[in-house]
């Protein structure tokens, strides 16, 4: 009987049809991320395309609200690590004679009621609020990310468990709770706060990775993989966890100049950082008696916190912008 010649293009559709599907998808999933197909020639003239976060930072790069919060926050860590790179002095060393004076040479923000430069202690306090902002939204987001991530992609009794205890953690006003939880967990260093915030932060956090995390595993290159017989692991860090992180780091970015914000609350209002820690805060809290004879005490923190908290929205919201293919 004379050879039958098939048609390239009827690959597929007739018998061993579904065994060149599986082939197809098993290499498209084993390639690397960005490399040509088997067979194909070399790039066109316009390059291979941009991955989703080669071409957010090539929209961040591009956009000035992200560059100049990013420059903010670069100095502002900078000075945070370093701050004796632009205050040389003590912010401890008090002198009652110049006690709620106004700038002088030298002292531009001029002293405290004790006689402190309100300079010296505006560049140190930057310390103790980035630490705490820091910290307590890398806490949050991996406790958050794990806990959401696990429960979104397992389901069944542990999503319905998450759910309940996230709720329970909504219920407790911020401020309330900070006060009784501060008032027993007591510390001279910046850990009770962030452990408090931490405490409080990730049912946010966990809610938006479960969400996302839910959402990716029903794309069909998920149920490729586990057609394939891929393992949970090899899911989850694969092929979920690269296109379910973008909400995350948005809502963290976000959420931590509202950290800081709140750890300069709970310092106002004596329960969150105590003396002898310079934190804006503190100084905030101290200087709000003396508004009227000596404005400057209270404005050189408060603006600075203004401004290190608005950065930080700032960037949260360029980020949001890159990633979120809907406002593209």
């Amino acid at each position: 009987m004379p050879e039958r010649y098939v048609p390239k293009e009827a690959i597929g559709h007739g018998d061993g049809g579904s065994a060149a599907l599986a082939i197809g998808e098993a290499e498209s999933l084993e390639r690397r991320p960005g490399a040509a197909p088997p067979g194909a020639g070399p790039p066109g003239p316009l390059g291979k395309p941009r991955s989703l976060w080669s071409d957010a930072w090539h929209d961040l790069c591009r956009n000035p609200v992200f560059v100049l919060s990013a420059l903010v926050i670069v100095f502002l860590v900078v000075i945070a690590i370093w701050p004796q790179l632009i205050a040389t002095g003590n912010p401890y060393r008090a002198d009652l004679a110049k006690a709620q004076q106004g700038s002088q040479p030298g002292h531009p923000f001029g002293f405290d009621t004790q006689g402190r430069d309100v300079y010296t202690r505006v560049v140190y306090g930057a310390r103790a609020s980035i630490t705490v902002g820091v910290c307590a939204t890398a806490g949050a987001a991996l406790l958050g990310s794990l806990l959401g991530g696990l429960a979104g992609f397992f389901g069944s009794w542990s999503d319905t468990l998450l759910s309940r205890l996230a709720d329970i953690f909504f219920g407790i006003p911020v401020l309330l709770g900070g006060l009784v939880f501060l008032s027993v967990v007591t510390g001279t260093t910046v850990w009770p706060v962030v452990g408090f915030i931490v405490l409080l932060g990730w049912p946010q956090i966990s809610r938006i990775a479960r969400g996302s995390v839910v959402t990716a595993k029903q794309n069909d290159y998920v149920q490729a993989a586990r057609a394939l017989g891929a393992g949970n692991g090899r899911m989850l860090l694969r092929h979920i966890a690269p296109n379910a992180v973008a909400p995350v780091i948005v809502v963290a970015t976000i959420a931590l100049g509202t950290y800081i914000a709140l750890e300069a609350t709970l310092s106002y209002l004596g329960a969150g950082l105590k003396p002898p820690t310079v934190s804006w805060g503190i100084d905030i809290s101290t200087a709000s008696t003396y508004i009227r004879s000596a404005p400057h005490m209270l404005l050189w923190p408060a603006g600075a916190l203004s401004i290190t908290v608005l950065a930080f929205i700032m960037l949260g919201d360029a980020v949001r912008d890159a990633l979120d293919p809907k406002l593209r």
